[in-house]
């Protein structure tokens, strides 16, 4: 069962907010990607997450036409013949998804979905996300219930980010500042809007700081404690403990007490997406510099075929991210813990 049934990804994330782990949700943006992750997955003994974004579907389309729901679409279908060879179990997640993109992306894809199951099929992906950081809170949590309902209605589970995340993340952007912590009053009113599973089941990404992008520890001010505020709040009004399964965004550079403090206080899933950009691309530099040569048919020669054959440069992009992958895992405290 390489792709997750519905059942089985609630079952991953309950197994992951019990065990105090989260799954890296790994951005993909091309099939070789996709298989960098599925290896660093297989090689951690980890199940985990691949995300689409907005950016990385259109990237999918190809250049001809860029679209979203294509890219989207084809890659999922591959993703599901390909994992076969996998040992691990794998959801197929769409990220970052602003209002004006909604139209374009996710309701089409949830209406894939909901042909599916109508059809007796599982979903084509396991979860998609609402981004509506830009939008007031209340606009936010009223296209948030439209969404879960629809997304509940075809066994998928919605993503929500309440507050901004720092940085820039696909076109969407907010300055880095104090606004960047989600308050116990956005966590309460998140709660009565969308219920606590009653309406559908559904990951909170909180804001304690988190900034998209390349940054070094230290250089921005993440308190992840604060998880634990937004659960205790609303586990008092609502008498259910640990009510909330907290996403972390905007993790490159976090540190290893960061990322702890996040986990013992409810995160299941932590994005990847810089960190893993990086190690695919270095070993191609690497590949391109040492063999400039051979990739360039300098001074009118003929190069060396070998060395700019893709499948030359592909196959170290591919080993290099999967490594990062696998280091993720041990981060998030995963390796290992794949179902059996």
């Amino acid at each position: 069962m390489p792709i997750a049934t519905p059942e089985v990804y609630n079952e991953m994330l309950d197994r992951a907010k019990a065990g105090k782990f989260a799954y890296p949700a790994i951005n993909v943006t091309s099939s070789q990607t996709l298989h960098a992750a599925l290896r660093g997955f297989a090689e951690a003994e980890s199940d985990g997450i691949i995300q689409i974004s907005t950016g990385g579907a259109e990237f999918l389309g190809g250049q001809y036409n860029k679209d979203m729901v294509t890219g989207a679409v084809a890659l999922a279908e591959f993703a599901h013949i390909v994992a076969a060879k996998y040992d691990i179990t794998v959801a197929l997640h769409t990220d970052h998804c602003p209002k004006d993109k909604l139209d374009g992306y996710v309701r089409p894809l949830l209406d894939i979905s909901a042909e599916r199951v109508k059809a007796g099929r599982d979903p084509l992906f396991q979860s998609h996300m609402w981004d509506g950081s830009a939008e007031t809170l209340a606009d936010n949590l009223a296209i948030g219930q439209e969404l879960l309902a629809k997304a509940a209605a075809a066994k998928i589970i919605l993503e929500v980010e309440i507050t901004p995340t720092g940085g820039e993340e696909d076109g969407v952007s907010h300055e880095i500042n104090d606004e960047l912590y989600t308050t116990v009053e956005d966590a309460l009113r998140t709660a009565e809007a969308l219920g606590l599973g009653e309406k559908g089941r559904y990951l909170l990404a909180a804001s304690f700081g988190n900034v998209h992008g390349v940054y070094k520890p230290g250089n921005v001010v993440l308190r992840p404690e604060l998880l634990k505020d937004l659960q205790a709040g609303v586990a008092e009004k609502y008498g259910k403990a640990s009510p909330f399964d907290f996403v972390f965004h905007g993790g490159s550079g976090s540190t290893a007490e960061e990322i702890a403090t996040a986990l013992e206080n409810g995160v299941v899933k932590m994005n990847l997406d810089t960190d893993t950009q990086y190690a695919f691309t270095r070993p191609v530099a690497n590949h391109m510099f040492k063999n400039y040569d051979g990739v360039l048919k300098v001074d009118g020669e003929v190069g060396i075929k070998s060395t700019y054959d893709p499948r030359t440069w592909g196959k170290l992009a591919e080993a290099g991210m999967a490594v990062r992958v696998t280091e993720a895992c041990a981060a998030l405290r995963s390796t290992g813990t794949k179902l059996k």
